[in-house]
């Protein structure tokens, strides 16, 4: 008699465990391939960098305050060869315009960092929307192309924001190395800091006008060369469909 009892105990164990599973895989496919599980729920991500057998990285600029540093940025990645990802704010692209065309026609990827650079997760949907509708066409109508890709200001994000930019047709891109080159940090700091961190499917986060910038760029991108790697737009990194999504951000592609 207790010899089947167990078995009756185990058996509702494991179809109860299927039922969880099965609503689990529900939810997952119904929220989109950001969502992950963790802690008892689901949410859903950015993506701060990718899995990948290959040694391909991804540098980034946010662009919202000035340009005084850029023109010497630019002539080091036209040196070296390294095309990168610039997400503009609405009220510097349209201030900068000779600069939006100027990245553009260097062959560089452009992405919205937002219309005006809020706490993305304190604005309702409709505002999100707004902000991202009013920022890419902003771009569109300079750049001639519509961005893809979305950067949320200070790394701020929800769900909520999450899926507005999705809906959108919008990528949102955070970042696995900073280079933390806003806080006036020498040259040398700065890419020490990004040479330690690096590592296949990074995401590096720098700023178009750090002071000293466009100065360290030189040893980041001759040393991480020299190490194997291959600089690509984050457009070229990142997997669009048929990955999955760990909890760190990191996209994997589906097996």
């Amino acid at each position: 008699m207790k010899v089947l009892f167990m078995r009756r105990r185990s058996l509702i164990f494991f179809a109860f465990a299927a039922l969880i599973a099965a609503a689990l895989s529900v939810i997952l496919s119904a929220t989109g391939a950001y969502a992950v599980f963790t802690g008892g729920t689901v949410r859903r991500l950015p993506v701060y960098s990718v899995e990948t057998r290959e040694k391909k990285i991804a540098i980034t600029f946010d662009c919202a305050w000035g340009t005084e540093h850029t023109d010497a940025l630019l002539q080091v990645l036209e040196r070296e060869k390294v095309r990168a990802t610039f997400f503009m704010v609405q009220f510097w692209a349209e201030k900068y315009p000779e600069y939006v065309k100027k990245i553009g026609e260097a062959g560089h990827e452009i992405g919205t960092h937002s219309a005006t650079h809020p706490h993305m997760s304190a604005l309702s949907a409709e505002k999100m929307r707004a902000e991202l509708e009013s920022s890419c066409s902003a771009i569109e109508k300079i750049a001639g192309r519509r961005p893809e890709l979305f950067r949320p200001p200070f790394g701020d994000y929800n769900d909520r924001l999450i899926q507005t930019a999705e809906e959108a047709g919008l990528y949102t891109i955070q970042w696995d190395v900073d280079s933390l080159d806003w806080k006036d940090l020498s040259a040398q700091e700065i890419a020490m800091r990004v040479i330690g961190r690096v590592q296949k499917g990074s995401i590096i986060l720098c700023h178009n006008n750090g002071a000293h910038t466009a100065e360290a760029l030189p040893v980041i991108l001759d040393t991480l060369k020299n190490s194997g790697y291959t600089f690509v737009p984050v457009g070229e990194l990142i997997y669009r469909e048929n990955y999955t999504m760990d909890v760190n951000g990191r996209q994997h592609p589906a097996l």
